[in-house]
């Protein structure tokens, strides 16, 4: 099912009222879903592989630790900064300053930033623990059977 979108994500604690959360594709709703969002966008940073390795660690350490609750949804949204810690990064990677497309649309040439890259295969390693964990793949399908 997709993300829904039409939330009121101002006032959902979605910890007290997880029926509310859908998984969505990739990414979605990553900077929306709280009191995830707070807790783990704090710690996550890409600007050098030592800052990656930190900030994957401990989002990962959250994944577990939500894990160890049986936090679906805390463990998704771990889940998703990981991943998007891993694509921010590659677009860095890609295109200087992130930007992929200049004033007027047109996308910027690529060039290869190696420190952006090995910050990127930093975060890739922990999502792909996470999005591979058995508990994690066994309550994600609990989660849709239930509530879509």
């Amino acid at each position: 099912m997709a993300f829904d979108y039409d939330l009121d994500f101002d006032y959902i604690d979605f910890r007290k009222n997880p029926e509310l959360y859908r998984v969505g594709k990739g990414e979605q709703g990553v900077l929306l879903v709280e009191p995830y969002k707070s807790e783990i966008l704090e710690h996550w940073r890409f600007k050098t592989p030592d800052i990656a390795k930190e900030s994957s660690d401990k989002i990962y350490q959250m994944f577990l630790d939500y894990k160890e609750k049986e936090d679906f949804v805390g463990m998704d949204m771990a889940r998703k900064f990981l991943q998007m810690g891993y694509t921010r990064a590659r677009r860095y990677t890609n295109y200087k300053g992130g930007k992929k497309y200049d004033e007027d649309g047109n996308v910027n040439e690529r060039q290869e930033d190696p420190v952006k890259a090995e910050s990127a295969a930093i975060f890739m390693e922990k999502w792909k623990l996470a999005r591979e964990d058995e508990e994690y793949l066994k309550q994600k399908k609990a989660h849709q059977e239930k509530y879509g």
